[in-house]
Formats: C-alpha cells, sequence, structure tokens
C-alpha cells in the first residue's frame, strides 16, 4: 500500500530537514491519537509545546516527527512546525486530483459535513475531516491526512470571529462550497447576526473559477451569503419550492423522516436516518453537493437512511433506569439558539410511554443578548413536553427564571452536579436529552449514563 508520506516528499513540502529515514499512514498533532504509523507533529500553543509529548509519540507508534527542536529519531525539523503543517497541507491539496468541497454553517455544518461524505462514499474514496476538526489546526491537519488518490475531499470549517474563514478558504479551495444556515452562534463577536452572515461568506472567497456556491433559501441572509459568492455558480436549497433543490412533500418520526425532493429536473425520494425537520433540511443540501460534484443521487439517498449514532449529534442510546430502560438522546457536542430549537422539537417527537426530560447547559459566546436568548427557549421547552429540567452553568439562570414552576426544574452549577441528579430521576422509560456548549463538558454525562448502559 502506498505510504501517505515520505520523510522525504515531508521535507520537501515544508522546507525541512530529514533525519532517519520513515514513511507515514496517517498525521495528527495530538499524541494520544497515535495508534502506530503515524507522522507526529509537535505544535507549539499557548497552553502547551507537541515537543514535551515527542517520547510518548514514540512509545505509542509514531513513525516519524515533525519538530522544530532538536530530538532523536526518524524526523524531520523545521523552523516553525504550525507553518510546516500548513505546507503540509497545501501539497496534499496541490498533489491530488480530488474534488474539494468546503462546509461551513451557524448549525448543521458537521452533521451536513459525514452525510455528506457517506454519500459521496457510495460510489467512489472520500477524504473528510473528523471529529470537528474545523479551524486553523484542524483544518490544515485535515488536508494534510488527505490521501494523494482521492476523488472527494469534504472539509469543515468554523469561526468564530471574522476573516477566520478566508484563511481556511485560501487554503482548502474548494470547487464547492455550502453554508448550511446563518443564525446567532458566537454573537458575542459580532455586532449582528448579518455580520455572521457576511463572515460566513467568507467561505466563497478561496472558491476555484467555475465553482459552486450551494445556499439556504429559506435563510434571511440569503442575499448577504449570494452577494459573497459573486459570479459562483449558485444552487439554493431548502424547503420553498423556488430552491433549485427543495423538499417537495417529507414526514416526521420519531427517529427518521421521509423526504420527496426535487433536485433540479429529477426528483429523488428517500429516508434519512437521523430524527427532525433540521435533518430533512441538511439533507437538501447533501443532494444539491452531489449533483454539483457529479455524484450519483440515487446511491445518496441510500446513504442518507444509513445515517444515525452521530456522537453529540443526536446518537441515541439505552440504559439502565430504574428497574427497566431509558433512551438518551445525545446532543452534547454544542449549542446555540437554533440548535437547541431542533433538538428540542425532536424530544418532542420522540415517543415516550415514560416522561421526556433534558440536561440543558449554557450556550456560550451570545454576547450582552445571551440572557434574552437562553430566557426565549421556554415556550420551545414547554411545547416539548419535558416533565423535568435540569439546567447547567450560569447563562441557564435566565431560562429557569422563564420557566418558573410550570415544570419541575433543578438548577446546578456543572456537568457533575447534573449527572448526580440525573442519576436519582431518571426512570424506566423515560426519554433524556442532553444537550449544552462543548465547554460545558456535558459529553462527561453521556460518557457515565453509557458505560452503565445493559
Amino acid at each position: 500500500m502506498t505510504p501517505l508520506w515520505t520523510a522525504a516528499e515531508i521535507a520537501a513540502a515544508c522546507r525541512g530537514t530529514v533525519h532517519g529515514d520513515f514513511v507515514a499512514d496517517g498525521v495528527t498533532f495530538d499524541s494520544r491519537e497515535v495508534i502506530g504509523g503515524e507522522l507526529f507533529v509537535a505544535l507549539k500553543g499557548e497552553a502547551t509545546d507537541g515537543h514535551r509529548f515527542l517520547d510518548q509519540a514514540r512509545s505509542r507508534g509514531a513513525s516519524g516527527l515533525l519538530v522544530s527542536e532538536p530530538t532523536t529519531g526518524p524526523h524531520v525539523r523545521v523552523a516553525d512546525t504550525m507553518a510546516a503543517l500548513t505546507a503540509l497541507a497545501e501539497a496534499a491539496r496541490d498533489r491530488s486530483a480530488a474534488t474539494r468541497i468546503g462546509v461551513t454553517g451557524s448549525v448543521g455544518k458537521t452533521g451536513t459535513k459525514e452525510a455528506l461524505a457517506k454519500a459521496l462514499g457510495r460510489t467512489a474514496k472520500v477524504h473528510a475531516s473528523v471529529k470537528s476538526y474545523n479551524n486553523h489546526t484542524g483544518v490544515p491537519l485535515s488536508l494534510a491526512r488527505m490521501p494523494a488518490d482521492s476523488r472527494y475531499g469534504v472539509f469543515e470549517m468554523g469561526m468564530n470571529h471574522a476573516g477566520e474563514l478566508t484563511a481556511l478558504s485560501a487554503l482548502v479551495q474548494p470547487e464547492i462550497a455550502i453554508v448550511t444556515w446563518v443564525t446567532s452562534a458566537h454573537r458575542e463577536f459580532f455586532d449582528s447576526e448579518a455580520d455572521i452572515a457576511r463572515a460566513k461568506a467568507e467561505i466563497f472567497s478561496g472558491l476555484q473559477p467555475g465553482g459552486t456556491a450551494i445556499l439556504p433559501i429559506d435563510n434571511q441572509h440569503l442575499e448577504i451569503l449570494r452577494a459573497g459568492a459573486g459570479a459562483a455558480n449558485i444552487i439554493t436549497f431548502g424547503f420553498d419550492a423556488a430552491a433549485d433543490v427543495h423538499a417537495e412533500t417529507f414526514v416526521l418520526h420519531p427517529d427518521c423522516s421521509c423526504v420527496t425532493a426535487r433536485i433540479g429536473s429529477e426528483r429523488l425520494t428517500y429516508k434519512v436516518g437521523m430524527a427532525g425537520r433540521h435533518w430533512v433540511h441538511n439533507s437538501l443540501a447533501v443532494l444539491a453537493a452531489v449533483q454539483a460534484a457529479g455524484g450519483d443521487l440515487a446511491l445518496a439517498g441510500l446513504a442518507l437512511a444509513e445515517l444515525s449514532d452521530l456522537p453529540g449529534r443526536g446518537a441515541r442510546f439505552r440504559v439502565r433506569a430504574g428497574g427497566g430502560q431509558a433512551v438518551v438522546i445525545d446532543e452534547s457536542y454544542n449549542a446555540n439558539p437554533a440548535s437547541m430549537a431542533a433538538s428540542l422539537a425532536v424530544l418532542g417527537g420522540t415517543d415516550a410511554r415514560g416522561r421526556r426530560l433534558a440536561i440543558l447547559g449554557d450556550m456560550r459566546e451570545l454576547g450582552i443578548h445571551s440572557a434574552q436568548f437562553h430566557a426565549d427557549l421556554a415556550p420551545l421547552v414547554l411545547a416539548s413536553g419535558v416533565s423535568a429540567i435540569i439546567l447547567v452553568g450560569n447563562e441557564m439562570k435566565a431560562l429557569a427564571a422563564a420557566l418558573g414552576r410550570r415544570l419541575e426544574v433543578r438548577h446546578v452549577a456543572d456537568a457533575q452536579a447534573a449527572l448526580q441528579e440525573i442519576d436519582a430521576l431518571l426512570a424506566a422509560d423515560d426519554v433524556l436529552l442532553i444537550k449544552g456548549s462543548n465547554s460545558l463538558g456535558l459529553a462527561g454525562i453521556v460518557r457515565a449514563l453509557a458505560e452503565g448502559r445493559p
């Protein structure tokens, strides 16, 4: 099997010097991810220095190291490891004929990226970002990991400040770029939601000549996105019948949805294996991208039916509770007002022989509007049919006050306290939603519950 990188190729791309020959089948800057055969990149950051973990990376089986300091064993030495990782990403991009697709949005970008990779992967070799590696280090890492013979490359791109997507798009240079949705995420860093839209539209700045921009027709900032796309070929998607790709009909079920969609001149009936109206919307963006990339729409529809169990983004599992079993809906990865609304709607549509329960954590980076955004969740919580709710974090005080005594509300400081509360509360046949900003650590509650599953 052809290696991902040889030491000579790494040195040539990064303008480094080789010390001991090696080949690498992967790339990582986290020594905990090393399982054998990877290039370990020793990045220097504000919190730590990857050079501290060289011994750990070697002991776990790294085949070579990318360093800026003297070391032993097979390695490539460079002046700056972050610049070298970016150069390696550029080399991976330039040596491959893969059609590159960039995905961004205030909500839905990771799910859309995962679904698109599965849809295109039905017929060709696809490389995609793992987890949510979508920032100034994650995107170059994802590119550097792309095998030369990939047919498609799907890259998630995130931002919380203006200018960040410009840099990421210049690196990826996509032929197709998707904005899933624009809403008030990371509002703390922007004067208005329109400014967020303009920052999202930066993904089109690196779009290649003749490239395609895929835009949500239902979004109030469509014209800002359209202006940002400039001379690109524009494909719109959404629920509006005027969209190039739209849902003619759809039926939401407790754990999936059935859709008939119009994709240009074609019609496709398919199932989405994840619950919720927002997943129907995501699926339309996926089909628009598949068509733009020359993929097979029918096989893409089959792939959408197989979507399930995305950790932190709607995965479901059963746990022991009160002499029986309860269902946990894991939405613990992140939260903003739009994704909270979508998750609560899914909870409300779930079949529950017992109670509907929720652990909701702070939505971070909402700035001076945070209290209002949190309070505005109250009618959505009530509409979901929740019997009892555990609210986590200081920002959730506003929601607790808005809910008052209309249902059982428990407000706690952190994830550990929430776990203790839910251990006492959860009973057989309950359905529990867990959602909050990633920094709260609600994924720890999910892990704890999963470890005690039947």
